[in-house]
């Protein structure tokens, strides 16, 4: 009897607890991050070298950026840059793809090549032992790609199959859209990986003047973290780099690539085969530069960034809408995107747009409280020190201050920056940057499940058979 009560009051005990603690208990104070001071140099060629040394780990990560990516694809040419960048692995003058693929894989590196829409980047992670060889295949497909027409035919193949399969899901297809409702005409109004029809487009000659134009040494980066001294570091790039001949001619000066702001609009583009619907809400946001870039930052973990975020808990948990919905401001050298988003079954789509719309006003309305602000902090500060664990992490970091103008001891600033934001530094921020009235709606999907309810709320929409989209369009409708 005596243990029988003693282990009934004990559960009663564990019962009690548990409930004290329904409320998680606040973050621990945040630890600082300390990178080592980078050291640089500019060889007389005008690339832009920066070393991080960081002991412990015999391994180095090498990135070179070339500081021009999708921004600068030519009207009706969208996916220049991505492909230009995805061929300088398939080939140089000396050595075949193959080669190229073997010679990385026996060093135990890797290496990549890829565009984004500032800039076009070659990403390499090796042993700091195996560094010189494994930088020379970098050197030698930035400097010496061949671009042969198999290859190229090859890409393309590959890049439309993917495309055709991409715009058959509805939430690409709406981000797709997106992009051209927010920017128009302007540069970033196209798709980055470009459209079935612009791939067709592209020449092998359309790649090797955009190699020539753009991939030089005072318009590239070079960044090396990790197990490497900077004086040896130095002395690689200078040997592998420095006979890399610039240009007589002036670094071509890059268009705006944002253009101005159009006025919010309502697109539905009908998919009547469509299982469920996607949603966007879309507007201008900022450039990297911006001086409010941490308030975005912070402002948009307390949105959209996260399973505890304000629109995964509205559409998420609180209603079962969405497996999932988020936000993010793609930050770039001009004023970039916000996109807000989430995929519903295509009878709730009116519903899930009018909660985001609803959240960024709430955004605009009242103060975030600190009890909610807090731990949205801790989980941009967490993400941040888990970024900086490997040298590429360290790295691309790096190379991201490097590319935008911007102080590289900023890394060391980041923590104290984000806990320095405050409600007032939000509310601030969304009532210039989030306010819903401003925003543009897409929804892709099933219209006639869906249509009269959202009509309700806004009269004036523009209705889009997807057998009449035409996203190299500025109209986004194909020429009757």
């Amino acid at each position: 009897m005596k243990r029988a009560l003693l282990i009934l009051a004990m559960l009663q005990w564990g019962a009690g607890a548990l409930a004290q603690q329904t409320t998680p208990p606040p973050p621990a104070a945040p630890r600082q991050v300390t990178v080592p001071q980078p050291s640089e140099r500019t060889l007389a060629n005008g690339l832009r070298v920066i070393v991080v040394q960081k002991a412990g780990v015999p391994l180095v990560a090498a990135r070179l950026l070339i500081k021009t990516g999708g921004e600068a694809d030519p009207p009706q040419r969208a996916g220049l840059a991505e492909m230009t960048a995805s061929l300088l692995t398939k080939g140089t003058t000396t050595k075949t793809a193959e080669q190229i693929a073997r010679g990385v894989e026996a060093l135990g590196a890797t290496m990549e090549s890829s565009a984004a829409w500032d800039s076009s980047s070659v990403s390499l992670s090796a042993l700091s032992s195996n560094m010189p060889q494994a930088m020379s295949y970098v050197a030698d497909i930035v400097r010496n790609p061949t671009f042969k027409d198999d290859e190229i035919e090859r890409l393309r193949d590959q890049n439309i199959d993917a495309l055709h399969v991409a715009l058959q899901d509805p939430a690409t297809l709406a981000s797709f859209v997106a992009n051209a409702i927010t920017f128009g005409g302007a540069p970033y109004g196209h798709n980055l990986g470009g459209t079935p029809e612009s791939l067709q487009k592209i020449g092998r000659a359309d790649i090797v003047a955009f190699h020539e134009r753009w991939y030089r040494p005072d318009n590239a980066l070079l960044v090396l973290t990790g197990d490497v001294a900077p004086d040896t570091a130095f002395g690689l790039a200078d040997a592998l780099f420095g006979t890399w001949k610039r240009p007589d001619t002036a670094l071509p000066a890059a268009e705006a690539a944002s253009g101005t702001p159009s006025a919010p609009r309502v697109v539905v583009i009908d998919m009547p085969d469509a299982g469920q619907a996607a949603v966007v809400v879309t507007r201008q946001g900022i450039r990297r530069v911006d001086p409010a870039y941490t308030a975005a930052i912070v402002a948009n973990a307390v949105l959209g960034s996260g399973y505890s975020s304000r629109l995964n808990q509205e559409i998420r948990i609180k209603r079962g809408l969405s497996y999932g919905a988020g936000s993010a401001f793609d930050l770039r050298r001009d004023v970039g995107p916000f996109k807000a988003s989430a995929q519903t079954k295509n009878e709730s789509a009116p519903d899930v747009a009018l909660i985001i719309i609803d959240e960024l006003n709430r955004m605009v309305a009242t103060a975030v409280p600190e009890a909610e602000l807090t731990p949205r902090k801790a989980v941009l500060i967490g993400g941040f020190g888990r970024s900086l664990e490997t040298s590429a992490g360290l790295a691309n970091r790096i190379a991201t201050l490097a590319l935008y103008g911007l102080s590289l001891d900023e890394i060391n600033k980041y923590i104290s920056g984000v806990q320095s934001v405050t409600a007032e530094d939000v509310q601030k921020f969304a009532g210039a940057h989030l306010a819903g009235g401003e925003a543009s709606i897409v929804i892709v999907g099933d219209a006639s499940k869906f249509l009269p309810a959202l009509n309700q709320h806004f009269p004036k929409v523009d209705l889009i058979p997807v057998s009449e989209l035409d996203l190299n369009s500025a109209t986004l409708r194909k020429a009757k």
